[in-house]
């Protein structure tokens, strides 16, 4: 991947892994934006749905919404996340949120340089021409901490909370991509980021876009 020229380079993390961070940091250091939460609210914006409704819905093998938020919500007009929400067409399924998210990130892609956390990139932009595709990893003990001390969860939630996202996110990368998001030969670089700060994945990172020069 040549930086001098218009890139994007996606950043799939494991939950806990601090993939998240890593990700901001390096479009940071590149001075390029950053697209994650950015690209969430544009698809609430778009949809109508809480951003816990969005992920909570991709995550299912079933495609009908309305009865993926009663499964999460016992009031049907509160959201997941305890908020009121918009009505919403019972029409909406992941389907469409995964092709909302695809034309999103051709777009960003296609008019800037940019760094893209998950949302499928490595499979969604396979065609670009000038890409690089990063996965973060990390021990399971090293994400249960992880969660622990930043969410303030205990041990038996932090473990619930990888199971669960991790579960989510493998259904919806091979429901729409064929692939497993543990697939080493979807990436550039896979990084495994135990004992590393963020500083120092980061280094590793612009070290290998160096040497791909």
């Amino acid at each position: 991947m040549d930086i001098n020229k218009q890139f994007v380079i996606t950043v799939s993390r494991e939950v806990g892994s601090g993939g998240r961070t890593i990700g901001r940091e390096l479009a940071k250091r590149l001075g390029v934006p950053y697209c994650d939460k950015n690209l969430i609210n544009t698809l609430v914006e778009k949809l109508g749905l809480s951003a816990g409704s969005i992920e909570m819905l991709k995550g299912l093998k079933k495609n009908w919404l309305t009865d993926a938020l009663m499964r999460f919500s016992p009031d049907p007009h509160v959201g997941s996340a305890g908020m009121p929400r918009r009505d919403v067409a019972p029409g909406v399924t992941t389907d469409d949120v995964y092709h909302l998210e695809s034309e999103i990130l051709k777009e960003l892609a296609a008019n800037q340089s940019c760094v893209i956390a998950g949302r499928s990139g490595f499979f969604i932009l396979k065609d670009h021409p000038n890409k690089l595709d990063v996965f973060i990893r990390s021990s399971m003990s090293s994400r249960i901490a992880r969660i622990m001390e930043k969410q303030g969860k205990n041990r038996e939630e932090a473990e619930e909370i990888v199971d669960r996202v991790d579960r989510l996110r493998e259904n919806y990368i091979q429901r729409y991509t064929g692939t497993s998001r543990y697939d080493s030969r979807n990436y550039d670089l896979v990084l495994n980021v135990d004992g590393l700060s963020t500083e120092e994945a980061v280094d590793i990172i612009l070290k290998y876009l160096h040497a791909e020069k």
